[in-house]
């Protein structure tokens, strides 16, 4: 792999990560929209822009085989109800002034997809990794004894990305093909609600402004875009590279929550995400020293 090739891939990774970092900004200039409303228009509105961006980046259309493969298209219903429950529960937290949740979801996505590795992979972990595993795992329980309650927008979001991840590492699609078919799985029943929504009067979209109407609209390209740049920096950089830069959209999110949006941070889930962070940065310490050897060993 040259340098030129793995920089840009390192700025698509960047750019995806960037784009679903500051994600909860947009949600939150759409908060006045139910989170359902939000999601059908999400899923309704990627369609159309991902066939744009077939159509531009020259991808083929493998809509028939995949429909013909039974088990290929079993495998996206599946990964298609698992990234919808993530979308609903993502734009139902930021909305409900949850953003903090949200970042705390997908600290702690990454240690339910390595656990998955190890329990359907047989992948193994070394001690070191197995006590950053249970750092994270003490962050979690603290939330829940500190506030009597299950973290369940957290747990929700890092499972359900967790499995999807793990669903389409198994399906044979490329990430266009997969996504263009889950969204055509969802759009009849998210247009069908959005008809609904509009017959009863209930609707927001076309009975606003003009303004939100744009944002709704563009609820399909802040969907395809990241998915996009995600799938170019995959094929350009080494995973765990790609692990590495995963932390970025959290990241952000906790920053734009805390000081732009003043949500409060307790001692307490402040506690958790340290023991999180810790834990993080323990198994990030294999993965960094890999990237980094290798970019020093070119240079």
């Amino acid at each position: 792999m040259n340098t030129e090739t793995e920089t840009s891939g390192w700025i698509f990774g960047i750019s995806a990560f960037l784009i679903w970092g500051f994600l909860p900004i947009y949600f939150k200039y759409v908060s006045h929209v139910s989170a359902e409303e939000i999601l059908a228009h999400r899923i309704v509105w990627c369609v159309p822009f991902t066939l744009l961006f077939m159509l531009m980046l020259k991808k083929r259309l493998l809509l028939a085989s995949i429909i013909k493969d039974k088990k290929l298209f079993f495998g996206l219903i599946v990964s298609t109800l698992l990234i919808t429950c993530n979308w609903y529960v993502f734009t139902w937290a930021v909305t409900h002034g949850q953003i903090l949740s949200t970042s705390l979801g997908y600290f702690i996505n990454p240690i339910f997809s390595i656990l998955l590795g190890v329990i359907f992979l047989s992948e193994s972990l070394s001690k070191f990794q197995w006590a950053a595993v249970v750092l994270v795992s003490l962050g979690v329980l603290n939330q829940i004894i500190n506030y009597g309650e299950i973290p369940w927008a957290a747990l929700t979001l890092a499972t359900s990305f967790a499995l999807y991840g793990f669903m389409r590492k198994k399906l044979a699609v490329d990430s266009l093909n997969g996504l263009l078919v889950e969204t055509l799985i969802a759009f009849p029943f998210a247009l069908a609600y959005i008809i609904w929504q509009i017959y009863t009067s209930q609707a927001v979209f076309l009975n606003y402004s003009s303004l939100t109407d744009v944002l709704l609209i563009a609820g399909g390209i802040i969907t395809a875009v990241p998915l996009i740049l995600f799938a170019a920096a995959a094929k350009k950089i080494p995973l765990n590279s790609i692990g590495f830069l995963q932390f970025i959209a959290p990241s952000i999110s906790f920053v734009i929550a805390t000081q732009y949006y003043n949500e409060h941070l307790g001692t307490e889930q402040l506690m958790s995400f340290v023991l999180i962070w810790i834990g993080l940065s323990m198994y990030l310490v294999k993965p960094m020293r890999a990237v980094f050897g290798r970019r020093t060993s070119r240079s």
